[in-house]
């Protein structure tokens, strides 16, 4: 079961989306987007939060208001967590997550520490919750054909702007072929049979002279 919510802080609304348990969230490691980021509570256990960004946004530029939802939810989808005060919630993208059989279900590690940030929690804030709360839709997804569906588009797209690339240089190829091919032969009327007898004396009139006196 995964649980999906839509936090209206930006427009377009927002995706965010969360595993029942440590088991599906086995999954949602798995068969994460690259547009997704990841939201822990910091040194406790808690829920896995994703965010899902619009494609191509910066995920050090999250909305303010939109990364305050995240962490609430975060935060209340703590055990612990929800009932303390001054927490901290790690965020991550997607890519960054590291899984190897060493771990146990549902933890992971960063490969890389630099692109893991962090956001402060005072406290709960119960309107932040209630809201995103009416929002929330269970649903049972095949996460590992979303994400097979997701990779096909993306390649099938890459396909698309490769053909358009490669017509794109085709069509340059052939307008400086066209171009240099002008160029080479921009005097060759001036060398036509017809052009050297119009300048030739061979086959003038005899008196063709005369008109110069």
């Amino acid at each position: 079961m995964v649980y999906y919510f839509t936090s209206n802080t930006v427009s377009p609304a927002a995706f965010i989306y969360v595993g029942k348990d440590k088991v599906e969230n086995e999954e949602l490691i798995k068969y994460g987007f690259d547009e997704d980021i990841w939201f822990h509570v910091e040194n406790l256990s808690s829920a896995h939060i994703y965010l899902r960004l619009p494609e191509g946004q910066d995920w050090e530029e999250i909305d303010k208001a939109l990364l305050i939802d995240c962490a609430q939810l975060t935060k209340a989808n703590s055990i612990e967590g929800n009932k303390k005060d001054n927490i901290t919630v790690v965020y991550t993208p997607w890519s960054n997550l590291k899984k190897d059989g060493s771990m146990a279900v549902g933890q992971v590690g960063f490969k890389d520490q630099r692109k893991v940030k962090r956001i402060h929690v005072a406290q709960r804030e119960n309107p932040i919750i209630n809201r995103l709360n009416k929002t929330k839709v269970e649903k049972l997804p095949d996460l590992r054909q979303e994400k097979e569906n997701r990779q096909k588009e993306l390649r099938q797209r890459d396909r698309a702007a490769q053909q358009a690339r490669q017509k794109e240089e085709a069509r340059i190829a052939k307008e400086r072929k066209e171009k240099a091919w002008q160029r080479d032969h921009a005097y060759d009327d001036l060398m036509s049979e017809e052009n050297v007898a119009q300048s030739s004396n061979q086959d003038r009139d005899p008196d063709f002279l005369d008109d110069f006196f």
